[in-house]
């Protein structure tokens, strides 16, 4: 049963809790991107971007449209056919079909693609930028995760120590071999020990809910994080901060976006500008008609008939016969009338912009005023990159120092608990001055601890502004 609930578990959460099988921090980010709201939200941006660009590009290709349009027209109208007007019920039909494509606009169409390529390249660096905003902070609370499982050792290592003296202790305070106090005195310590336990346990499972709530996964009290090898932890970082901003602004995602939102802005002036320009371009239709009373004359014989006109022969009046031709009219058939009526257009067209209440030339300044934005936006970027820079330096320095610092401490600490734990076991000295050495011990311990991830934090920073792998 256990087995399936972990299996159940992976399929909802997206990793295996299991003993044996911790999470790594390469799988905690992966993990964290996946899930992150704001990293989907920027892809879909990034779409978006794409889809602008690719409808600028077709904008390129001929436009083609057809139409169909049938009816009825009742009492007085005009015959479709003959252009006469008619007094009675017609049917009539009209289809069409027209393409145009645009020859010369300004180059306005060819810098919008220019524009909306740059666009796209930085949203996709904006993507990125989401990425790495946010593997930062995963490895932020991964890290606080691992500081509060060794600070949590640490104090059930200084209970078992407490627990040690207090059982000998209270055997030597049975029998009356020691004062009464050092055995209470060590009672009380072994309590505080102990609390210490419940609040470093509550510290840890907080770390822990902050890192799934980072990673958008159900809270487990059951998750385990993989330790990271001691060998990462170099306190003698190579780079200056000069060295490393060169390489940020190089490789940093976030540089690389404002940069190329500012191309994008000039590519877009220069689209605009176009639209002073004169448009020239290319078309061409075909149409045909239909009406239901659409008819065709046949011939069908010749006779002669007597006309009103005679001749006089001999005093008698004969008739004249005239000649005439006989002809059935008949309706023509669909297929025929849309035949006989097509007709055809081909035009060119120019198209030259003389007054449209100065609407182009204000989209051009404003076009301006977005350019001179996205300038600034690159330039404080690149200062405010600096800045951090020299900041995550410092407080890398810093924290290499402190970390050696508390060390060194943590050694002679540790030497002097061992030489007083061994003078109070002789008796030689009192609980107070047992107890101020191992307090002194742990709250050095404790700070070592905390310096340490600190300072993996601080170079993790860096990397990051180095462009190294981050895990």
């Amino acid at each position: 049963m256990k087995s399936v609930f972990l299996i159940g578990a992976f399929l909802c959460t997206g990793f295996v809790v299991m003993a044996q099988n911790k999470m790594t921090l390469k799988q905690a980010i992966e993990l964290g991107i996946k899930n992150n709201i704001n990293v989907q939200q920027s892809d879909l941006l990034m779409q978006k971007a794409g889809i602008t660009l690719n409808q600028s590009r077709q904008n390129m290709l001929p436009n083609l449209n057809a139409s169909a349009n049938e009816g009825i027209n009742y009492g007085r109208s005009i015959d479709p056919f003959t252009n006469a007007f008619i007094d009675q019920k017609v049917g009539y039909a009209n289809y069409g079909a027209n393409s145009n494509v645009l020859l010369f606009n300004g180059f306005s169409l060819h810098n919008e693609i220019k524009s909306n390529k740059t666009g796209y390249e930085a949203s996709k660096m904006e993507l990125q930028q989401a990425k790495d905003n946010l593997t930062i902070n995963i490895i932020l609370a991964y890290l606080q995760v691992l500081s509060a499982e060794d600070v949590l050792q640490q104090s059930q290592e200084q209970v078992l120590v407490t627990q040690k003296q207090v059982d000998r202790l209270g055997v030597l305070n049975q029998s009356g071999a020691i004062l009464p106090s050092d055995y209470y005195d060590l009672k009380g310590q072994l309590a505080n020990d102990q609390i210490a336990i419940v609040d470093n346990k509550a510290n840890l499972e907080t770390m822990k809910l902050n890192l799934t709530q980072l990673l958008n996964i159900p809270y487990d009290k059951n998750l385990e994080v993989e330790r990271i090898p001691e060998e990462n932890f170099n306190v003698n970082y190579a780079g200056t901060p000069d060295s490393i901003y060169q390489t940020a602004l190089q490789q940093f995602a976030q540089v690389k976006a404002t940069k190329l939102r500012t191309e994008s802005a000039e590519q877009n002036i220069r689209a605009v500008k176009g639209q002073l320009f004169p448009t020239l371009s290319f078309g061409g239709s075909i149409n045909t008609n239909y009406s239901s009373v659409a008819t065709r004359d046949y011939f069908v014989n010749s006779t002669e008939n007597p006309s009103s006109n005679y001749v006089t022969v001999n005093g008698l009046q004969y008739p004249v016969y005239v000649k005439q031709d006989n002809y059935q009219s008949k309706k023509i058939n669909y297929g025929d009338q849309l035949n006989n009526n097509l007709f055809y257009t081909i035009n060119l067209g120019l198209t030259v912009p003389l007054f449209n209440a100065s609407r182009t030339r204000n989209q051009i300044k404003l076009a301006k005023l977005d350019l001179k934005n996205y300038e600034l936006v690159e330039q404080n970027t690149k200062t405010q990159l600096q800045q951090s820079i020299e900041r995550a330096y410092v407080n890398l320095t810093s924290s290499s120092d402190k970390y050696k610092l508390l060390q060194s401490q943590v050694s002679s600490f540790a030497e002097s608990f061992r030489t007083a734990e061994i003078r109070f076991n002789a008796g030689a000295i009192t609980s107070v001055d047992y107890l101020i050495a191992k307090n002194n011990l742990n709250r050095a311990q404790s700070n070592l601890i905390i310096a340490k991830y600190d300072f993996v934090l601080r170079e993790k920073v860096l990397d990051y502004y180095d462009g190294k792998a981050l895990w």
